[in-house]
């Protein structure tokens, strides 16, 4: 009879519980009256374990999914805090918890949603330390992770210990999901067969440096909570072996076919990658999550080169003779800027074609949102002769907040 209920092309990941009581039978009423789902699927979300990686845009909406669903036990793993600029797209947080512990601001949210949900919070920095002994209680990890040394230490470790991941990315309007699960029973791919390499550091910008529609996160995040239930109770077709891709400015959805590579190095037939590795490093990027200067092996000529916000502004109030040019865009420029700043785009000066509208009879300092950009742009200023070119460490956001903390932030 159980057997009978799932019609998904892979079998329910997990064994159902004994039972539901009758509270919980009239909390489920809608689900438990769909025929795929029934009863017995009810039972299985309520054994099953999920842990949620990140209580940010994506999983504001998987987490509250997952608790109104009825998943049993669900953990929270985030080591940030609430910050205002969350607000307008995490919507497990509110106004009144800002400065607060994400994990514990989104348990109590849980809680209040559901609270036959058993919550388990891990407010840790995920590493590669901690990352098995974290997953391994959990039937299934949902990453909601937005690095990319982070997605591929969640893909690794759960590649390592047969577990699915279900995943998600999002910027700006566009979002992508999929399933990957190299330990399914039909066998299927992992992040790595997907994106077998990190892209150089600082060329894919965060979502904090290009921005992100907030109801795209309850799009995406959504899917992500759609493809745990079904893939808990086997009902449906998951998305293993496919990736959807969402165009919330059309509204439009296509779909690209991803097939397990055979010489991944870490689910291929042959993998050289048989524990977890420094995913900072594999990614280029320094001990504080920055990207690297200049990529991997890069040597210390910008640490060399970068001043603080106080240092900034000690040259100001000494009249010093020097051009201070701003490389974000003209729309971030509208949001908050230091006094006296000219505005070229990094892009411009990566392309060369702003050189020649900066100075050679003084020095150029460069500033951008909070110092990656004008790093980049240093180095090829640097290249270019501009010996004594430096950048502000910490950008316009250490600005505000050392110097003019009445500007508004981004």
């Amino acid at each position: 009879m159980e057997q009978a209920m799932t019609g998904g092309s892979l079998p329910p990941l997990v064994e159902p519980a004994a039972d539901l009581s009758a509270d919980e039978v009239r909390r489920y009423a809608r689900h438990v009256i769909i025929p795929e789902l029934a009863m017995v699927g009810q039972r299985r979300l309520k054994a099953a374990s999920v842990l949620c990686i990140g209580a940010g845009g994506l999983g504001s909406p998987s987490l509250l999914y997952l608790a109104a669903a009825g998943v049993g036990r669900i953990g929270v793993l985030d080591f940030d805090v609430v910050d205002e600029s969350n607000l307008q797209r995490q919507v497990v947080h509110g106004q009144g918890d800002i400065g607060r512990s994400k994990v514990a601001s989104a348990a109590q949210a849980i809680t209040a949603v559901n609270p036959y949900v058993e919550v388990v919070q891990h407010e840790t920095r995920l590493d590669s330390t901690n990352a098995l002994k974290l997953f391994e209680p959990y039937d299934l990890v949902v990453d909601g992770t937005d690095n990319f040394a982070t997605r591929y230490l969640v893909n690794d470790a759960c590649v390592l210990l047969g577990k699915p991941s279900v995943w998600g990315s999002i910027f700006r309007f566009d979002g992508q999901a999929s399933v990957f699960w190299a330990g399914a029973p039909a066998g299927g791919p992992c992040y790595r067969c997907l994106y077998p390499e990190p892209p150089p550091p600082g060329l894919v910008p965060s979502c904090a440096e290009g921005g992100v529609l907030g109801v795209l996160c309850g799009v995406v995040g959504s899917v992500l909570a759609t493809e745990a239930i079904k893939i808990i109770t086997g009902v449906g077709t998951s998305l293993v072996g496919r990736l959807l891709l969402y165009d919330a400015l059309d509204l439009t959805t296509r779909e690209v076919r991803v097939a397990k590579d055979p010489q991944c190095v870490v689910c291929g037939d042959h993998p050289t990658v048989s524990g977890l590795i420094d995913y900072e490093e594999f990614c280029g990027m320094t001990p504080d999550g920055q990207p690297d200067p200049g990529g991997q092996g890069a040597d210390d000529t910008i640490s060399r080169a970068t001043i603080d916000v106080h240092q900034l502004k000690a040259m100001m109030d000494r009249g010093e003779d020097f051009m201070l040019v701003d490389v974000r865009e003209p729309y971030e420029a509208e949001i908050v800027s230091i006094p006296g700043a000219v505005l070229v785009p990094k892009g411009w000066i990566m392309e060369g074609s702003a050189l020649g509208q900066l100075p050679r009879d003084k020095q150029v300092v460069l500033h951008c949102r909070s110092g990656s950009r004008s790093a980049d742009a240093l180095a090829v200023l640097h290249e270019a002769g501009f010996d004594d070119a430096v950048h502000v460490g910490g950008g316009v956001l250490a600005w505000v907040r050392e110097i003019e903390p009445h500007k508004p932030t981004y």
